[in-house]
C-alpha cells in the first residue's frame, strides 16, 4: 500500500443521480418509503423471530441476522442520499465518506455469507435430516455467524484502507449518490493497479466461494429431492423457494456491480443497479421470507387470529 496523505481534498461531493429538482421530490418521496418498508418489515422479523418458539431453529436464526444486515448496510446509504435529494450542499467530508464506505462493504460482504451460511443449513435439514440437531447446533450457528461478520470486516479493512491511501488530486466529484471504491480510484492520481488488483481478489473470491457453496449445496438439494415422492418434492422443496430467490436477485446484482468492464455508461448503469441492490433488495427480503415462507404466514396469522379475539 502506497503511504501517503490526502489533505489535498478534505471533502468529497456526491454526483447523485444527476436529475431535476422536480423529479428529485419525486425520487425523495419513492425512496423514503421504499427505506421505511425496509427498515419496519426487517426489524418486524427479527422481532418475531425473537418471540415465538416455533421459530427458534437454524433457519430463522440466520433469517435474523440476514434482516440485521440488511439494516444496517442500507442505512449507511440510505439517509445521505435522501438528503441530497433536499439540499443543495451534496458534500460529504473526508472521514465520514471513509465510514460511510467501510459500513456498507462490511454488511454488504457478510450479507453474502449469511445467505451461504442459509444454504448450508437448508442442505443439512434436507439431506442429513436425522443429523440436523447436531450438525447445525446453536455453537455452530453461532460460529457460522461470526464467521460471516468476520469475512465482512477484513474485507471492508482492505478495501477502505486501500481506497483511502490514495492522494485525491484529480477531483473531489464522485460520480455516484455515495461513497464507493470503484468510482472514487477514478479520482486518485496514484497508482491504482495494487487496488485494482484487490477488488478483483476479493470481490472474485468472495463471491466465487458463497455462490459455489449456494450452488453445491442446492446441487445436492434437488438430487435428494429428485428421489423424494411428488408430494415430497413440493412440500421439501417448498422449505427453500424464499432463500433461492433471494439468493438468485442479490448474487445477480452484486456480479453485475462489481464485475462487470468499466466505462462511461457502465458508471451510471452502476447507480441504478447499487440502488436495486442496496436500497430494494432489503425491501424486498422480508416480503420473499414472509410472503413465501409456510412456518412465517402461520405465526403472522396466528397472531391475528389471537388480537382479533382478545378484542
Amino acid at each position: 500500500m502506497t503511504r501517503t496523505n490526502s489533505t489535498e481534498i478534505s471533502e468529497f461531493y456526491l454526483l447523485g443521480f444527476g436529475v431535476q429538482n422536480e423529479i428529485q421530490y419525486v425520487l425523495f418521496i419513492v425512496f423514503l418509503v421504499i427505506y421505511l418498508t425496509s427498515v419496519v418489515g426487517n426489524a418486524g422479523l427479527i422481532l418475531l423471530i425473537n418471540t415465538d418458539a416455533r421459530l427458534q431453529i437454524p433457519m430463522y436464526f440466520f433469517l435474523q441476522h440476514l434482516a440485521f444486515v440488511d439494516i444496517c448496510y442500507t442505512s449507511a446509504i440510505t439517509p445521505k442520499m435522501l438528503q441530497s435529494f433536499l439540499v443543495e450542499d451534496k458534500s460529504i467530508s473526508f472521514g465520514g465518506c471513509a465510514v460511510q464506505l467501510f459500513i456498507y462493504v462490511v454488511f454488504a460482504t457478510t450479507d453474502c455469507y449469511i445467505l451461504a451460511a442459509m444454504a448450508v443449513d437448508r442442505y443439512v435439514a434436507i439431506c442429513k435430516p436425522l443429523r440436523y440437531p447436531i450438525i447445525m447446533s446453536r455453537r455452530v450457528c453461532v460460529q457460522l455467524a461470526a464467521g460471516s461478520y468476520l469475512m465482512g470486516s477484513i474485507n471492508s479493512c482492505v478495501h477502505t484502507g486501500f481506497t483511502f491511501s490514495l492522494t485525491f488530486c484529480k477531483s473531489n466529484r464522485i460520480n455516484h449518490f455515495y461513497c464507493d471504491f470503484i468510482p472514487m480510484m477514478s479520482l486518485s492520481c496514484s497508482n491504482i493497479n495494487i487496488n485494482i488488483l484487490l477488488t478483483f481478489i476479493f470481490v472474485g473470491f468472495n463471491l466465487m466461494f458463497t455462490v459455489s457453496v449456494v450452488i453445491v449445496s442446492y446441487a445436492y438439494i434437488m438430487a435428494t429431492i429428485l428421489k423424494m415422492s411428488t408430494a415430497g418434492r413440493k412440500k421439501t422443496f417448498s422449505t427453500c423457494t424464499s432463500h433461492l430467490t433471494a439468493v438468485t436477485i442479490f448474487y445477480a446484482t452484486l456480479s453485475y456491480m462489481y464485475l462487470e468492464p468499466h466505462s462511461d455508461s457502465s458508471e451510471e448503469n452502476m447507480k441504478v443497479v447499487s440502488v436495486f441492490y442496496g436500497i430494494v433488495i432489503p425491501m424486498l427480503n422480508p416480503l420473499i421470507y414472509s410472503l413465501r415462507n409456510k412456518e412465517v404466514k402461520d405465526v403472522i396469522k396466528g397472531r391475528k387470529i389471537f388480537r382479533f379475539n382478545t378484542h
